[in-house]
């Protein structure tokens, strides 16, 4: 975590609160005309939340433009708010887990959900990093998060706190393109895959969307450092398992083929743990003979609590 020494306590404390002044200012900006086509990294924490609902299929790209708002009317007449095409606090809190906290007003770390961690996880993005864009702090995006603070030689923990922070909302290198931002773009598509194969195999889609919510933000093309693959973000070996043993045959190796894979094992755990969604889901993470030996360990809890909470968002 960040440190600032104990007689610059004072100054330590003026910069949080300067961070707070520019998250504030960074949210007016939301109703900026879109003609000026000026990257608010506070909007693309709106657009990440916007598309979980699948009522924003254009980029994560911090630009608020008629896309995005076209977005916000829509998420609001959903859920009968005034329809003004405005993101203020009842539309942010309607989105649940990823509509709050603003940017810049917590310091972050692994295994938060948020807003602002939808934030982070862009800023990142801009700079070249690979992390998915979902607004869940996972391993990813606090490996990200080290090289960063590694290039600026920052204290090197995985956490965002002042300093990080502060960095962070420097200009990013123009010459830079966040790729996966980019390839986010088949939300409603995977959405339509996943409620098709949960509705298949009998397992209730808005777990099984927020499960793959917090595994890669819908991503279908997201591969992490041990070999797990998109949408579901299913290792070699459990894809393996659930065709030689849960569905006799060989699956593609396809989005629709990655879900249904991810489908049918989540609905495996939910029966080995005699349908209890907190033990399936900390098996899921932790794995199912370690959660048997060992019960959940507090990494996994916090998992299980934010995919639950998703859940009751209906993303």
């Amino acid at each position: 975590m960040d440190r600032t020494s104990a007689h610059d306590g004072r100054r330590g404390r003026t910069s949080r609160l300067l961070l707070c002044l520019l998250a504030l200012v960074a949210a007016s900006a939301w109703l900026a005309p879109a003609g000026a086509a000026r990257v608010n990294p506070q909007v693309a924490g709106l657009q990440v939340a916007l598309r979980a609902y699948s009522v924003y299929a254009g980029p994560i790209d911090g630009i608020s433009g008629p896309a995005t708002r076209r977005g916000i009317k829509r998420f609001q007449r959903r859920v009968g708010l005034s329809v003004d095409g405005n993101a203020g606090r009842a539309t942010r809190s309607a989105f649940g887990p990823l509509g709050r906290p603003l940017f810049g007003k917590r310091t972050m770390h692994r295994g938060l959900v948020g807003w602002d961690v939808s934030v982070l996880q862009f800023l990142l993005a801009r700079r070249g990093e690979l992390v998915p864009i979902s607004g869940y702090f996972d391993a990813r995006t606090a490996r990200a998060l080290r090289h960063f603070q590694q290039a600026r030689r920052l204290a090197i923990d995985g956490v965002a706190g002042t300093r990080t922070l502060a960095a962070l909302r420097s200009r990013a290198p123009q010459a830079v393109t966040p790729v996966l931002v980019r390839t986010t773009t088949s939300a409603p598509q995977v959405r339509t895959l996943l409620d098709s194969w949960s509705g298949h195999y009998g397992v209730d889609r808005r777990l099984v969307r927020a499960v793959a919510w917090m595994e890669s933000g819908y991503q279908t093309d997201l591969t992490s450092s041990v070999g797990a693959w998109g949408v579901m973000q299913i290792l070699p070996g459990t894809w393996s398992y659930v065709e030689t043993v849960l569905i006799g045959s060989k699956v593609p190796r396809t989005a629709s083929g990655n879900i249904r894979v991810g489908v049918v094992y989540l609905r495996q755990l939910l029966r080995e743990f005699g349908g209890s969604k907190r033990q399936a889901l900390a098996a899921w993470y932790q794995g199912p003979t370690s959660v048997r030996k060992r019960g959940a360990i507090r990494e996994t809890k916090i998992f299980v609590a934010n995919v639950l909470a998703l859940r009751q968002s209906s993303v």
